[in-house]
């Protein structure tokens, strides 16, 4: 239960992204700039974490010893994520990009065959393809049938470019975040904390973000102080305080996939968030199907913590006939 409490933790800093860079966007700012600039803003104090806490060394030496991974899953895992997500923004209202998020706790559980497990044979252990966890994937669904709710009375003003370019990339960004965050943990096999993790794939994204950010002033040149102070928000809140949560959250859940599951879960919480922020900030008061639609996805969330908490394979979605004499 403490990988969900953590989770939940990241869902609230990472609902700031979706308010501020859609924000940013309506103020005139690029999203080239919204994009980079989090994540160059984050480099500074994940430097200065790991440091204080004595485990440079640790990092840099993993660095070293397989560059072209570190580059292949963080580019993916941060650059395939974050840059498409602000690109979304450009294009959508960010109801809509953190409701399309959401996906993402579909796209973590479908992700599962990609990823092997050491099993004890008659031959001795052997590496194992592992299967999809039928009872998580249901929950998904569930909390994804609630999110859908929550946002069925605003899809009726899009249009088509908007519902187009404000979703397509946000589907990229929900298959790539999971993939180059479990990928990592993988190769990293528990020598490295989430702080290393999180600096490690900051660095290992940097060629992303400066080219990001030198198109970004060949285009639209630099970005204002508005723009600059909103990124510099972003970064603390979601670039360091929620990525930190979240790793830490999944490498408390990394032993077993049902609960990993239960983790990428939380960040449904997300769509919630944003609601109750924007009605703080004065925005309109949702309608009755939304707040069902709200009940839903707690229901589903409360119902994925619970299975994420049993033993692997005692939560089943029907009951189980007992053999017979």
């Amino acid at each position: 239960m403490r990988s969900i409490g953590f989770g939940l933790g990241a869902a609230f800093f990472f609902a700031f992204s979706f308010i501020l860079n859609r924000s940013m966007e309506l103020a005139g700012g690029s999203w080239l700039w919204s994009a980079s600039l989090r994540y160059l803003f984050m480099l500074p104090f994940l430097l200065l974490l790991v440091i204080g806490r004595r485990s440079l060394a640790p990092l840099l030496a993993e660095l070293k010893r397989a560059p072209g991974t570190w580059l292949l899953w963080s580019t993916i895992g941060f650059g395939l994520f974050y840059a498409p997500l602000c690109y979304a923004a450009a294009y959508g209202p960010g109801w809509l990009t953190a409701s399309t998020w959401q996906i993402t706790i579909l796209s973590g559980t479908l992700l599962v065959p990609l990823f092997h497990e050491t099993r004890m044979t008659p031959a001795g252990p052997q590496k194992v393809r592992r299967r999809i966890p039928k009872a998580s994937l249901a929950l998904s669904a569930v909390i994804l049938v609630g999110i859908a709710l929550v946002q069925a009375e605003h899809a009726g003003a899009l249009t088509l470019r908007e519902g187009v370019l404000g979703v397509l990339p946000v589907l990229v960004a929900s298959f790539a975040y999971p993939l180059g965050n479990r990928k990592m943990m993988e190769h990293c096999e528990g020598r490295l904390d989430a702080y290393q993790r999180v600096l490690g794939m900051t660095l290992g994204s940097l060629p992303v973000w400066i080219g990001l950010a030198a198109i970004g002033y060949a285009v639209a040149g630099a970005p204002s102080v508005g723009q600059t102070v909103s990124s510099l928000t972003v970064a603390i809140s979601s670039g360091v305080i929620a990525t930190l949560l979240f790793f830490h959250a999944t490498d408390l859940a990394k032993g077993s996939m049902q609960q990993l599951a239960g983790v990428e879960a939380t960040q449904s919480m997300e769509v919630l968030f944003v609601v109750a922020i924007e009605l703080l900030l004065g925005g309109p008061t949702p309608a009755a199907v939304s707040w069902m639609g709200m009940a839903l996805v707690m229901i589903g969330m409360v119902l994925q913590s619970y299975a994420s908490s049993l033993p692997s394979g005692r939560f089943a979605l029907t009951r189980r006939r007992a053999p017979r004499a």
